[in-house]
């Protein structure tokens, strides 16, 4: 039998192409694909001359040894000359733009030079779980785009990254906050189950997959079992850490159902995920059976940061604010 190096494919370089690149998520994926050895590019808005912010981001990138390519999703002809030049393609629009991607499918099936096309997924399993209605839109949305690109015959790979471990954290323990803490909010009974991967380690995860040959026409689950935690486990383990006691506010479950149905849109989305993800616990609401991709077990060799290890980043980047502690 031959053993088959599924890093071999890797050697090759493919040229990666990624989409809001200055974006949160983006940012994370340029930096795998270049500490990989990619040659890597971006398709960025147009820079305004008096937008200094944007320009100083173009100016980084490109001193990274990034090529930038500057068009709107709108400039059909732009896409398709970028899309001839790269291999493999990831996007990361936000939210909004999730149904913008439709113009790079029709862009990548008249290039018909991809091998791989990486849509902008990272949270839950969409074909595998819903929502309260706010959030089933955003759902329904990202499985419009998975069936789009089945039915365009485009190499794809779906991924499910589940929860974002910085964003997360910072969302519920404040490890950054400089002044006295209250309490801590916890969502529901905060006994569900929850994946929180780094960032860094669910772009380094999404470059392995654009790449391996294994991952192509699948969905890929990243759920390693040091990211599995409870928000009371997490936060049992950062009072550990810190050595304080923090009080403990519980938003019951209709409290947060009765925020998606009265408050407007977009403002009724943050709560359906909350509902989703640390209420409902869809996130662990399925099993992971022999036929499914997880990404720790594809890449056991990649040693990724647990959440009791971010929790030790975040101790050692944090202030050290007066913090209240209740007995």
């Amino acid at each position: 039998m031959v053993l088959i190096n599924y890093d071999d494919n890797e050697k090759k370089k493919n040229k990666i192409l990624i989409f809001a690149a200055n974006g949160y998520l983006g940012k994370f994926m340029v930096k795998a694909s270049l500490s990989m050895g990619h040659p890597t590019y971006v398709y960025v808005r147009p820079s305004k001359p008096n937008d200094s912010s944007k320009l100083q981001v173009l100016k980084d990138l490109q001193s990274l040894g990034v090529t930038i390519f500057q068009g709107e999703l709108d400039e059909h002809e732009k896409l398709v000359s970028a899309l001839k030049e790269v291999d493999i393609v990831i996007s990361t629009l936000a939210v909004p733009q999730h149904l913008e991607q439709l113009k790079i499918i029709r862009a990548i099936k008249q290039a018909n030079n991809i091998k791989r096309f990486i849509p902008s997924e990272f949270g839950n399993e969409v074909d595998r779980v819903s929502g309260l209605p706010p959030f089933e839109a955003i759902l329904e949305n990202k499985r419009k785009i998975r069936r789009a690109i089945e039915e365009a015959n485009i190499p794809y790979t779906f991924v499910s990254a589940n929860s974002f471990a910085s964003y997360f954290v910072d969302y519920l323990l404040h490890p950054n906050d400089k002044t006295t803490l209250p309490h801590i909010t916890l969502y529901g009974t905060g006994q569900a189950k929850v994946v929180l991967n780094y960032e860094k380690d669910v772009a380094a995860y999404t470059l392995k997959v654009a790449t391996d040959p294994r991952a192509e026409n699948r969905v890929i689950i990243y759920r390693p079992e040091g990211n599995i935690i409870t928000q009371l486990e997490l936060l049992s383990l950062w009072e550990k850490k810190t050595g304080q006691t923090f009080k403990r506010v519980h938003v019951p479950e209709e409290e947060i159902i009765k925020l998606t149905e009265t408050l407007a849109f977009p403002d009724n989305v943050p709560p359906a995920i909350l509902h989703n993800i640390f209420i409902k616990g869809d996130q662990m609401s399925y099993e992971i059976s022999k036929n499914d991709l997880e990404a720790s077990k594809l890449y056991p060799e990649y040693k990724y940061t647990s959440i009791d290890a971010y929790l030790d980043l975040c101790l050692v980047n944090a202030p050290k604010p007066k913090l209240a502690t209740f007995g």
